[in-house]
């Protein structure tokens, strides 16, 4: 294949061009399809060279496609905020089809918005915003305090993130322990990492959580991150910890490509979820083939750092953890993370009618009546812990979008609504900025046909579990 070749795809917007490849190596024959990465190193020098010099293309090409799918303008909700104050951002931010409005939209046929292609850009799967290379990518935000405090760069020279901020969760994220909630916010307003985890926990923690935190902020070997010469960081690094996604058992949506698929092509883009409440979650991984805590700690270490693929993780450096000692002390502080208080709630998870408003009481109407949210959000901690298949390509044919084929979602797991406000973006790629689009994805995907008040409600109602 040539330097770049290109496809035509419908996105609801037109013809757009996409390239259909990113970073050939000179000279060299497009590799045959195979379920393992490579695990050839070309000279280091020419590589970052190469991919700094397309550095700036690439993240353009990647901005253009979300300004064509979604309005990226700062409108902060009046009086909604996340747990720490952060402006938690408002409005349906998905861009329509000129001339179509949600109404005339949710009235279709699913058959119908497939054949005139009128199915939402901004409701297609997101591609990674290097979806051939793939692997972990930060915010700005937590590169400059990780580096600020340890030292390590989490700086890849290839590529950025590319949500911007806004739509981001607050950070430093406030940290809730089940064990101490007459504490409140444990990480007193800072990031925790390996250099003041002890500090901060000392005397809260017993010894094998103190452990287990020291070990989820502390830095291994990781596909992008490690010191081998097909890293993706400037300076041979140390890795990353599981707590540079999962910010003070949070997350700060750092992005990163599913393991479970091969070719490349069609693997899913993952916004990291919060690890918050982990304790009534009982499936774990991209097809929640995993029951327990333990078994995705563990799992993280050995597969999923490594994209999946333990051949190239003994190259790299693949932390082996003991399941005795590490996996178990990681996994008890893990369980003792709490959910954001929800000061609205009865003991049942639901609102108190004494402190709720008249919409976010109107909301929950609609939340376990005519919207069937609770079919799969059951209270009190608004998950039902299964898969469900939206069969999402109903709606739309597969198209290639800047290299990421999109075929359909597949099954997705039922994720917990308590304190969803702090964990914008929304759905499993992050796709959905807002609230009030995943209000709009669900209302045509389910054809609950909500009206314009009953989804101001709802989204009401979800900003205070």
């Amino acid at each position: 294949m040539n330097s770049v070749a290109t496809t035509i795809c419908t996105l609801g917007f037109g013809l757009v061009m996409v390239p259909v490849c990113a970073y050939p190596q000179s000279g060299a024959a497009e590799p045959s399809k195979s379920s393992y990465l490579s695990v050839n190193e070309a000279d280091f020098r020419i590589v970052i060279a190469r991919m700094s010099a397309a550095r700036t293309d690439l993240m353009k090409r990647q901005a253009e496609l979300l300004g064509l799918r979604y309005d990226l303008a700062d409108r902060a909700a009046s009086g909604a905020t996340m747990s720490r104050g952060k402006p938690v951002q408002e409005g349906v931010r998905v861009r329509l089809p000129s001339g179509l409005t949600w109404d005339a939209l949710a009235a279709m046929a699913p058959a119908e918005i497939r054949e005139k292609g009128l199915y939402p850009a901004g409701f297609m799967p997101l591609p990674h915003p290097n979806h051939p290379e793939g692997g972990m990518v930060f915010p700005s935000f937590m590169i400059a305090e990780v580096k600020k405090q340890t030292g390590r760069d989490l700086t890849r020279f290839d590529l950025d993130f590319d949500i911007p901020d806004r739509f981001l969760p607050e950070f430093p994220a406030p940290m809730y322990l089940t064990t101490r909630s007459d504490l409140g916010d444990v990480s007193q307003g800072k990031l925790v990492t390996i250099d003041n985890y002890y500090d901060l926990f000392n005397g809260i923690l017993n010894p094998k959580q103190l452990e287990g935190l020291r070990l989820l902020v502390t830095p291994f070997p990781q596909q992008q991150f490690n010191a081998t010469a097909d890293r993706r960081s400037e300076q041979p690094s140390l890795g990353v910890t599981c707590f540079d996604c999962h910010q003070n058992g949070h997350t700060n949506a750092a992005t990163h490509l599913a393991g479970d698929a091969r070719p490349q092509e069609v693997r899913h883009r993952v916004d990291t979820p919060t690890l918050r409440g982990v304790n009534v979650q009982r499936l774990f991984g991209s097809q929640r083939a995993i029951k327990t805590v333990e078994d995705f700690t563990e799992f993280e270490q050995r597969g999923a750092y490594f994209d999946g693929d333990p051949v190239i993780a003994l190259k790299k450096g693949v932390n082996v953890l003991d399941r005795g000692s590490q996996v178990h002390f990681m996994a008890e502080f893990q369980e003792i993370l709490d959910f954001p208080p929800a000061p609205k709630l009865n003991l049942y998870g639901k609102l108190d009618s004494l402190l709720a408003s008249p919409a976010e009481l109107r909301g929950q109407t609609v939340f376990f009546g005519k919207g069937n949210c609770a079919t799969c959000h059951a209270p009190p901690y608004y998950t039902d812990n299964l898969m469900h298949n939206l069969q999402t390509e109903r709606f739309f044919k597969p198209v290639l979008i800047n290299n990421m084929r999109a075929l359909g979602d597949g099954s997705i797991k039922t994720f917990s609504l308590r304190g969803v406000k702090d964990s914008p973006p929304y759905l499993h790629d992050g796709r959905l900025l807002t609230l009030d689009d995943t209000v709009e994805f669900f209302n045509l995907i389910l054809g609950t046909r909500l009206t314009a008040q009953e989804k101001r409600d709802l989204v009401a109602f979800l900003r205070v579990l």
